[in-house]
Order: C-alpha cells, then sequence, then structure tokens
C-alpha cells in the first residue's frame, strides 16, 4: 500500500469520519434526448430500467448494485443545471455516496469543522437500496455531493 506524503490533507487518525464510505450509491447524468441515452445504456452496457418519474424528467436505470439516473437536460430536475457542457453548464449532477451509519448530528458537526456548509436538511430519497436518508454537499469544485444512508 502506498502512503500519502507527510504534507497530505488526508484525515489523520484523531480525525476520522464518523462514517464509512461503502460504494457509489448512484450517478445523476444530464442527457439531451432520454430515449437515446436509454437505449445506450440499456442495449450497449447492459443496464436494465428500475423506476421511472416522467414528471421529473427522470429515469433510474440498474447498473449492477449502483443506479444511473438519467435526467433530461430540459426536464423539471436538469433545467437546474444551466445549459449542458461545454464552457457553462454540467451535464454530470452529483455523485452520491452511500454511507453507514447516517448520523445526522455526527456529519453535520464534521462538515463545520472542515468548513463544508450542508445544502438544507435531510431528505428521504431513492437509490439503489430503496428510498433513505440524504444530505448535500458540495466538493470544492462545486460538484454536488449526496451522502445516502441505508434505506428505510
Amino acid at each position: 500500500m502506498t502512503r500519502p506524503p507527510a504534507s497530505s490533507p488526508v484525515a489523520s487518525a484523531t480525525d476520522a469520519a464518523p462514517f464509512a464510505v461503502l460504494r457509489i450509491d448512484h450517478v445523476v447524468l444530464r442527457v439531451r434526448d432520454a430515449a437515446r441515452s436509454m437505449a445506450f445504456y440499456c442495449e450497449v452496457l447492459g443496464c436494465t430500467l428500475e423506476k421511472r418519474r416522467d414528471d421529473l424528467g427522470l429515469v433510474h436505470l440498474r447498473a449492477g448494485s449502483s443506479l444511473i439516473d438519467l435526467v433530461t437536460h430540459d426536464g423539471k430536475l436538469g433545467r437546474q443545471g444551466g445549459a449542458l457542457a461545454g464552457r457553462e453548464g454540467r451535464n454530470v449532477d452529483h455523485l452520491c455516496l452511500r454511507i453507514e451509519p447516517f448520523d445526522e448530528a455526527a456529519i453535520r458537526a464534521r462538515m463545520a469543522r472542515h468548513g463544508v456548509p450542508v445544502q438544507g436538511e435531510v431528505q428521504n430519497n431513492f437509490g439503489a437500496e430503496g428510498s433513505g436518508p440524504s444530505i448535500y454537499i458540495e466538493d470544492p469544485d462545486g460538484n454536488g455531493v449526496e451522502l445516502k444512508g441505508p434505506a428505510a
């Protein structure tokens, strides 16, 4: 195992996270053409349709134990990302990390210690294991990160 250099910002044992990252729960991709993207992920890569939310322009595709969510760029959720990828806008909405335990107070305390704002309140969101608690933060580049607890 390679160790990070002494100057690395990797957390020390005394500043251990109050949870463990288990895996990527889901990735949300903004797409121009939902049918074309579904065909690619399902027919080319072998994903299967898990759930559909036409009111949001959202499709959940099963990818092993994780999900790939496709959001139409002009749908209710997709419009929140601005222009599609280019000089402005983005296609990846957020990365979701499945964590355990999900202790809201401990998560908020850790984020506060590191100067990372928590966005809003805990939400009950659908993910690879079903619906469960989620809280959102951003990485230093403004990429959304969802910390997701176990399905209820």
